[in-house]
C-alpha cells in the first residue's frame, strides 16, 4: 500500500491543501460529521495517519470555510487516493448523507485544491509540539506569492540555502511544512505552516524573528531582494478531530 511506504532522506512528501466553501451551518455540520467519521478514518485506514482539519480563527461573513492538508509519499498515492477510498468498505457504508447528497441539496459550494511539494529543508511533515488545547491554539498558513517563476526559486533557494528554516526552527515555531505550489490558482508561489498555542505566543515569537540577527542578515542580502511580491496570512484553529 502506497501510504505504508517509507521515504528516504532524499525524497520529499506531497501535499494537498483541500478547501471546502460552504455557505450555510447545516452544510458545515454535515462536512465536519463527514471528516471525522469517514473521510479521516479511511484516510488512516490507506496509511495516511496525520491529516489536518482547521477553520479560519475568525469566520468569514461571505462563507464559510473548512481546510483540509493532507499529506502523500508520492504522486502516485495522490493520484490513487479516490481508488484506494472506493475500495474502502467502511467508507462506502459510512457519510452516505454526504455522499449520496441530492444535487438540490449539496454539502458545500465548491471544493478548491491545492496540491505542493515539501522543501528540501524540511521534507516531511511535522506534528507541532504545543501543550495548549486545540482551541486555543493558532495556527499561521502563509502564502508568498512571487512576481516570476525566477523569484519564486529565488525565495525558496532563501528558505532552503539560505537557511530561513533554520531560523524558524532555532525560534521554536513548530513549522507544520514548508512547501511550494505546483498546482494551484496562485503560482508561483509558496506555502508554509508555524503553529502557537495562542495568538500571544505568535505575535511574541515573530517578534523574536523580526530581531534576530541571522534574518537581519539574511534579508538584507540583495540576492534576495524582491522575491515576494504579494504575501498572505491565514489563522486557523484545529478542529477537535484533526490529527495535527
Amino acid at each position: 500500500m502506497f501510504g505504508s511506504a517509507t521515504l528516504t532522506a532524499k525524497e520529499r512528501q506531497f501535499y494537498q491543501i483541500k478547501i471546502y466553501h460552504l455557505k450555510t451551518k447545516a452544510q458545515e455540520t454535515l462536512v465536519d460529521n463527514y471528516l471525522e467519521k469517514t473521510y479521516l478514518p479511511a484516510l488512516h485506514h490507506a496509511g495516511i495517519k496525520q491529516a489536518g482539519v482547521f477553520k479560519p480563527v475568525t469566520a468569514d461573513t461571505a462563507e464559510i470555510r473548512i481546510y483540509v492538508l493532507i499529506p502523500f509519499q508520492s504522486l502516485e498515492q495522490f493520484a490513487n487516493l479516490d481508488k484506494t477510498l472506493q475500495a474502502d468498505k467502511s467508507f462506502q457504508t459510512n457519510g452516505k448523507d454526504y455522499t449520496d447528497a441530492a444535487w438540490n441539496n449539496i454539502p458545500y459550494t465548491r471544493i478548491e485544491s491545492i496540491l505542493l511539494q515539501a522543501f528540501p529543508g524540511m521534507p516531511v511533515l511535522e506534528a507541532p509540539a504545543l501543550k495548549a488545547p486545540k482551541n486555543e491554539r493558532v495556527y499561521e498558513l502563509r502564502s508568498y506569492e512571487s512576481p516570476s517563476e525566477k523569484y519564486h526559486v529565488n525565495k525558496v533557494k532563501m528558505f532552503n540555502t539560505g537557511d530561513e528554516i533554520g531560523i524558524f526552527r532555532n525560534l521554536n515555531f513548530n513549522a507544520v511544512f514548508y512547501a511550494s505550489v505546483i498546482s494551484g490558482p496562485r503560482m508561483p508561489n509558496l506555502m508554509y505552516m508555524t503553529t502557537f498555542n495562542n495568538k500571544e505566543d505568535r505575535d511574541e515569537h515573530w517578534k523574536a524573528f523580526s530581531a534576530d540577527p541571522k534574518w537581519k542578515t539574511l534579508s538584507a542580502m540583495e540576492e534576495y531582494s524582491h522575491n515576494v511580491s504579494k504575501s498572505e496570512i491565514l489563522f486557523l484553529r484545529p478542529t477537535d478531530y484533526s490529527d495535527l
